[in-house]
């Protein structure tokens, strides 16, 4: 156990590294951990800094010193992307509303366009592949990494910065446009696959250092509320191979690998923990998927992100907040077990009010493993 460490209740005895680890391992812990991405709610992060923002005027340091005081693991924390309206490389027209962003208009309006945007990025990436410096890359991922750490203090950083490219690829086309071009060129989304997730397991294998993060997400979008977009035979050719290269590829490196998809997955959990993955992250309630269920279905997993974001976090009061939290402890066992981080399904969100989010917090500092505590101390 460290000597010196940040806190967010006085009585915690792990630090939120160990913590973390502690969870990721299905070891007891003092308390559960708390993971959030906590850069899109100014009422949250002016009730925490004690500043007075007027819309999203606020700075990435103030979202670090939320992220400091209030959980153990976090994503990647980022400023307010402003309200521009931008076009990227390839003509696609992007409007940012400073939390999100959406396509406003595509280059293309057929599939032979849609193909042609797509062979122009694979080959964008095999430019990359040629031209791949893996001590460059090293020294960037860890400059990147060491400056989000000096934001967020102790808190472990989960990045997502580095993917396969699978839901890129429908969400630049749109679902009805990229149903046509795949069946149409399959060989092109297959070549695109292959070479865009070689690059990523290049880049993986470049960077990946522990001391940096024990964990990491791989974030590929696929599902919707009632169940997955694609048949499991899609899925099995063009998103399962490579999700399974991708995670390979970290956990030969001693790193734990999160896999995140909104909507409900239930169905295509067992093909992704074939991948390799070591848990789960994004669990909408509203969508079936209820956290306490999925640990007891599947305990050898990590689950994270179970709170419901919209109905809960949003509508609900604290009280009802601090309930489900409770719930989500005790019935998953985390603290004899771990296996289990205690997170919004939605992120928090703009809509989220600040005493829902506080509630959420207080609950975790509110049960703790008195076993646990005795044996270190």
């Amino acid at each position: 156990m460290s000597e010196k460490f940040e806190k967010i209740f006085e009585n915690d005895v792990l630090s939120k590294r160990e913590r973390v680890e502690r969870i990721l391992n299905h070891q007891p812990v003092d308390r559960a951990a708390l993971h959030e991405q906590l850069s899109y709610n100014p009422e949250v992060i002016s009730f925490y800094t004690g500043k007075r923002f007027e819309g999203f005027n606020y700075t990435v340091e103030d979202v670090g010193k939320v992220i400091r005081k209030t959980v153990d693991s976090c994503f990647p924390p980022r400023a307010p992307i402003g309200i521009d309206r931008v076009i990227d490389e390839y003509g696609f027209i992007f409007q940012n509303d400073n939390w999100t962003s959406w396509h406003v208009s595509r280059p293309f309006y057929d599939v032979e366009g849609a193909c042609e945007y797509l062979a122009k990025r694979t080959k964008k990436e095999y430019g990359v592949k040629a031209i791949f410096n893996a001590d460059r890359a090293r020294n960037n991922y860890r400059e990147y990494m060491l400056g989000l750490q000096k934001l967020v203090g102790d808190t472990v950083i989960i990045d997502y910065s580095i993917g396969t490219g699978f839901c890129s690829v429908f969400d630049s086309m749109g679902l009805e446009l990229f149903t046509y071009f795949y069946i149409d060129h399959p060989d092109v989304m297959t070549e695109f696959m292959e070479i865009s997730t070689e690059n990523a397991v290049r880049k993986v294998h470049a960077v990946a250092d522990i001391n940096l993060s024990p964990v990491v997400l791989i974030a590929e979008d696929f599902s919707t509320k009632q169940g997955p977009i694609f048949s499991p035979k899609f899925l099995s050719k063009y998103h399962y191979p490579y999700v399974k290269r991708l995670a390979e590829a970290w956990k030969s490196h001693g790193i734990k690998v999160i896999n995140h998809s909104d909507g409900n997955y239930k169905k295509a959990i067992p093909d992704l923990i074939a991948c390799g993955v070591d848990g789960f992250y994004c669990l909408e309630p509203n969508c079936g998927m209820d956290i306490v269920e999925l640990k007891k279905n599947w305990p050898e997993m990590v689950w994270a992100g179970g709170i419901d974001g919209v109905e809960l976090m949003e509508r609900g009061m604290p009280e009802e907040v601090k309930k489900e939290v409770r719930r989500h402890i005790i019935e998953t066992n985390v603290l004899n077990k771990g296996g289990m981080l205690v997170a919004t399904s939605s992120e928090v969100n703009p809509p989220i009010k600040p005493e829902n989010f506080k509630a959420m917090v207080d609950a975790v500092g509110e049960i703790i493993n008195p076993d646990l505590r005795r044996s270190i101390t």
